[in-house]
């Protein structure tokens, strides 16, 4: 069977319904499906690996490049961090959570538009 969205081929264990079309699990994460909800696993690995931390401290390398990305910018997208570093959005998203997880950004409307900003 074929994923409805990129056309790769995936096996009936690879593959998800939603909404009437079927989906790998990459596709599916990019579509949003998991988007709103809570993510305690990111939660969780946040409070972990930040124990005693503070500021940028205890951050992996690349999380560290997204953090600096924004701060330097003071505000900015998501596409633009992601044509930047060359990252897909669900890699994006899993540098992201840590980070607003642990308080260091988050995420402002303005004009209609999503902008990524670090706290204080």
């Amino acid at each position: 069977m074929e994923c409805h969205r990129c056309g790769r081929e995936i096996t009936e264990d690879e593959a998800y319904a939603h909404q009437g079309q079927v989906y790998c699990d990459d596709c599916l994460m990019e579509i949003g499906l998991h988007a709103g909800r809570c993510e305690p696993w990111a939660s969780y690995l946040a409070g972990k690996e930040r124990v005693g931390k503070s500021g940028a401290e205890g951050l992996s390398e690349l999380q560290k490049k997204v953090y600096q990305f924004i701060k330097d910018g003071e505000k900015t997208t998501r596409d633009e961090i992601k044509t930047r570093l060359e990252l897909s959005e669900v890699e994006l998203d899993a540098q992201l959570s840590p980070l607003m997880h642990s308080e260091l950004v988050k995420e402002r409307g303005e004009a209609g538009k999503l902008f990524l900003v670090t706290v204080a």
